[in-house]
């Protein structure tokens, strides 16, 4: 049986509940969500990638509708597409997080913010999918455009042969520029701004894959935006599907960028665009 993410009311508050002193959370927001949301095949949880509250909070989350008797499939932006095989083997092998990091992780990733994530799946057999393009799809993206990662089918699909909306484009440019200490050239911004969006059609396509079964993605909170990103190119494609987002930030969210918003305290960390704004002295 198949148990949908939405179907139990006041699910957010019971789990932000049992982390109440850990971090500060729009209350209104994460209230109203919780009591009138529909029930949602597809939930959007989004992370900054190096915050343990919120890593805390959404694992809190799964982990309590999981014991219920929810089994969703895992969509993961950790894992690049081309690992699927791999990840499938240790899923199968591995009887810890450790092992399966061992065998499918990369590099890229502080793995111990995922460990109990993971350690999830496999204790209860939940099915993991590598859902993003590597660094080597996307640098082929920025240089030759959409073809190189997508068949005519989904260029057709998603209308890649045309130009990307303006204001979704401008959304992108303007995360990416601040994302890049707004230090980015500008020459590179057209580029980087196609990359993110393969990025996001292709956890999208993944997430239809998984149908009938419920999905749960695991990604950074700009690829789960409601204007911009992965639920844009899920709606653009039948069956409709319904999806709730969920952005785990660490400042006020502008309105309806997410479902739900659940902010959480920003760690102490050093300025990240340090060494950028001392390299251009």
């Amino acid at each position: 049986m198949i148990f949908s993410f939405g179907r139990t009311r006041g699910l957010l508050l019971l789990a932000l509940a049992l982390l109440g002193g850990c971090t500060t959370v729009q209350k209104p927001v994460a209230e109203q969500a919780a009591q009138n949301v529909a029930p949602a095949q597809v939930w959007l949880l989004g992370e900054v990638h190096d915050n343990p509250a919120g890593h805390q909070q959404r694992y809190a989350l799964l982990q309590q509708r999981v014991e219920q008797g929810w089994r969703p499939a895992l969509v993961l932006e950790q894992f690049d597409r081309e690992n699927q095989d791999l990840l499938d083997k240790a899923q199968k092998s591995c009887l810890d997080a450790q092992c399966l990091i061992r065998v499918a992780g990369g590099g890229r990733w502080d793995w111990q913010q995922y460990y109990p994530l993971l350690q999830l799946a496999l204790d209860y057999h939940l099915p993991l999918v590598a859902g993003n393009l590597s660094r080597a799809d996307a640098s082929r993206v920025v240089r030759d455009g959409m073809r190189a990662v997508f068949d005519a089918q989904s260029m057709r699909d998603y209308q890649l042969e045309q130009a990307l909306p303006a204001d979704l484009r401008a959304a992108q440019a303007a995360e990416i520029a601040a994302s890049h200490c707004n230090m980015l050239p500008e020459m590179m911004v057209d580029g980087m701004v196609n990359a993110q969006v393969a990025r996001d059609i292709w956890m999208a396509r993944l997430i239809r894959e998984q149908r009938p079964r419920d999905v749960v993605l695991i990604a950074g909170n700009g690829h789960v935006r409601k204007d911009i990103a992965v639920p844009h190119w899920l709606a653009r494609l039948p069956p409709a599907l319904s999806v709730h987002s969920v952005g785990y930030t660490e400042a006020a969210a502008v309105p309806g960028q997410y479902d739900t918003v659940v902010q959480v305290a920003a760690p102490v960390r050093p300025d990240p665009c340090a060494s950028l704004k001392q390299g251009a002295k």
